[in-house]
């Protein structure tokens, strides 16, 4: 243990000399408040520690004394359905011990040690088990059945494993290692949250991450394993683009990080998520989410540790086999972080003030995702899909954090102030936005729900280009200047905007959209489109076709519920082929 005293304190920052002996990313307690804090520099025997607390009060002369560790999280059954803070302490657990308003220097382990757990082996006394084998399972809530593994480093034989309850300290099982060392392992193991988690091999993105939202699915989708940025300015939906994907993503397990964000916004999910019903399992969502919350009025510090908390917990539940899913909203203020403490060290400061290493931060971040084989005798495939929103000062995109995120994602779903204040949500501009996953998505698409999909997503794309380009025509001239063929081209544009990427949150029916009524959907849209052309080659009067009562069938589809799809939409279908033939057959005579 290194010991060292105070000699000045700078807001977060605290400089200590004496500190020879500790090392980079050792966790210090400083002062008699014994407040958590962190060495990120170190100059001789003076180390520089960023604090997780309010530093207040502190002058020279306090002592700081390092615990010889790194900043770590505690790994094991208990992780689901808790909300922690940026480091990892569960804010239930501190207001309970000191009321609602969270004083400083308090100690509280992240897993509770009274809590006992009904542990359930899976491997037999003699196996031999190498880092990242599955010894147990605990089932931690009725939805996530939480896997005991090997951790890291450890290799042997099972000399002993016990079943029954026991605490996350208790041991489980005995391993023999091979110079005949013997080690006992509990449910519960520690990790450096700023180490990404070993895995055997990385594997390409090849599924879609299914998120119910049109626009994403079959627009700009995502792959399981894949990493997303959510940027717009302030009031264009982008927590709420971060709630739905939490509450509709195909994965097992969600972690939503709440870095700097308004203290309403993570209380709007503290209230929504344990009402939801998971359309998954039928249980509250709360069942399979783990929450951290490190509000705006939380030291800013913590803000930096709270999205490596979030992701190291990420990756253990994807070292399981799962597919999780991790919402980080926002990074903006997590990079405000940075060059607030930046600016404390009297770094050299980059663009805007920002660090010269932010965009190798936000990458190693990023890069902590990807679909997976895990360690273990048996590797298991599991997933961690990253989406990160950002905050753009005034909505302007040419920033640093939105610049060097774009440099590292693969699927940017950019939001437009001008949609959300036309009431169009999701608001995601489909002229802005992309995907990079769209054509390797595509082929399993196309395998698995319509082999003309991809072929439908890129007409309705091209309708949607075409539609800007002729909007500024109209502005121009105005629409009577427009050949018949263009007017059915914006007519068809303005359905597939209002009729199918506006997508309601709150409508039962329409808050989430299975990838076969998506493509039955854009298949009813695109056939008015179709047909309308064909109409239009025969004679057709273009009034007509604007004006043919079915027209109101389609624009109602979507809040068909998903049990009735087929039929619905097949007597629409029917529909409109009648009423189409019928105009064709009347100009023909």
């Amino acid at each position: 243990m290194s010991q060292g005293t105070i000699v000045k304190v700078s807001g977060p920052l605290v400089i200590a000399e004496g500190m020879r002996d500790a090392n980079m990313f050792d966790v210090v307690r400083v002062s008699e408040h014994r407040l958590i804090g962190e060495i990120i520099e170190m100059h001789g025997d003076k180390a520089s520690i960023q604090v997780y607390e309010e530093t207040a009060g502190l002058g020279p002369g306090e002592p700081v004394v390092s615990t010889g560790f790194p900043l770590s999280v505690e790994l094991g059954p208990g992780l689901i359905e808790t909300m922690f803070d940026g480091i990892q302490r569960p804010l239930e657990v501190m207001r309970n011990k000191v009321g609602s308003n969270i004083t400083r220097g308090i100690e509280v382990t992240a897993l509770n040690r009274e809590k006992k757990w009904k542990f359930e082996p899976t491997v037999t006394k003699g196996t031999r088990v190498v880092a990242g084998d599955i010894i147990g399972k605990v089932q931690e809530t009725v939805v996530v059945e939480h896997r005991i593994m090997v951790p890291y480093g450890i290799e042997g034989t099972i000399e002993e494993i016990y079943a029954g309850e026991f605490t996350v300290e208790d041991t489980v099982a005995i391993v023999k290692k091979d110079n005949g060392e013997k080690v006992n392992l509990q449910m519960m193991q520690k990790w450096p949250v700023r180490k990404g988690r070993p895995y055997k091999e990385k594997l390409p993105p090849s599924t879609p991450l299914v998120t119910g939202q049109r626009v994403v699915d079959t627009l700009f989708p995502i792959a399981k394993g894949g990493v997303a940025a959510v940027p717009g300015p302030f009031g264009s939906g982008k927590t709420v683009v971060q709630h739905q994907l939490a509450k509709w993503a195909d994965a097992d397990i969600v972690v939503y990080i709440g870095c700097g964000e308004r203290g309403n916004e993570m209380t709007d999910v503290l209230m929504e998520f344990p009402e939801l019903k998971d359309p998954r399992t039928g249980e509250s969502l709360m069942k399979r989410t783990v929450l951290i919350a490190n509000t705006s009025d939380m030291p800013v510090a913590a803000r930096e540790a709270s999205i490596y908390t979030g992701i190291t917990i990420a990756e253990y539940f994807r070292d399981m086999g799962y597919s999780v899913a991790l919402m980080a909203d926002s990074t903006s203020r997590w990079a405000e972080a940075l060059r607030e403490m930046s600016g404390r060290l009297e770094e050299m400061p980059g663009e805007e003030g920002y660090p010269a290493y932010l965009g190798s931060r936000l990458a190693q971040f990023y890069e902590r995702a990807g679909r997976v084989i895990s360690l273990g005798t048996n590797g298991r495939e599991g997933a961690l899909t990253a989406i990160g929103a950002v905050s753009p000062p005034g909505g302007d995109l040419s920033e640093p954090v939105t610049q060097a995120t774009l440099r590292i994602v693969k699927v940017f779903w950019g939001l437009d102030a001008s949609l959300a204040y036309r009431r169009h949500f999701p608001a995601i501009n489909w002229l802005l936005s992309y995907s990079l996953y769209v054509d390797r998505l595509g082929e399993w698409i196309n395998q698995n729900v319509a082999r003309d999909w991809t072929a439908l997503r890129s007409d309705a794309m091209k309708l949607l280009q075409e539609e800007a380009e002729l909007e500024e025509i109209v502005r121009l001239v105005g629409v009577d200047a427009l050949s018949a063929g263009d007017r059915l081209t914006l007519e068809a544009a303005k359905s597939i905007r209002e009729d199918y990427l506006h997508q309601n949150a709150f409508h039962d029916v329409d808050t989430y959209t299975s990838l076969h009524k998506q493509y039955r959907l854009l298949q009813l849209i695109m056939g008015f489109y179709y047909k309308g052309k064909k109409a239009l080659e025969a004679g057709a009067n273009i009034k007509e076709i604007f004006e043919l009562p079915v027209r109101e069938r389609i624009g109602r589809a979507k809040y068909t519920p998903e049990e009735q799809v087929n039929e619905a939409f097949d007597n629409i279908e029917k529909e409109l082929t009648e009423q189409m033939n019928r105009l064709v057959s009347k100009e023909v005579e």
